[in-house]
């Protein structure tokens, strides 16, 4: 964010919403920036009322709908035979 200059308010105010969430672990811009998205990292009992949370305090503080949608990591590059 600040090495590069590439968030903006909005991003911002997502970041700040989901760190002070309890059960977050952490919530980052991420992309290429210039109000892309970020990842948030929340505990998997805490989801929901996390997604809850953002789209109605998103909306009291910009005024603008914010998507949200629940993801779990893969198993990550592996070799294949083909």
């Amino acid at each position: 964010k600040n090495d590069y200059e590439v968030s903006c308010d909005e991003i911002d105010v997502l970041v700040d919403l989901a760190q002070n969430f309890d059960g977050v672990y952490g919530s980052r811009l991420t992309g290429g920036g210039f109000g892309g998205c970020t990842v948030t990292l929340v505990k998997k009992e805490s989801s929901q009322g996390l997604i809850d949370h953002l789209i109605e305090d998103y909306k009291k503080k910009t005024g603008k709908i914010c998507f949200c949608f629940e993801t779990s990591p893969g198993d990550g590059a592996q070799a294949i035979s083909v």
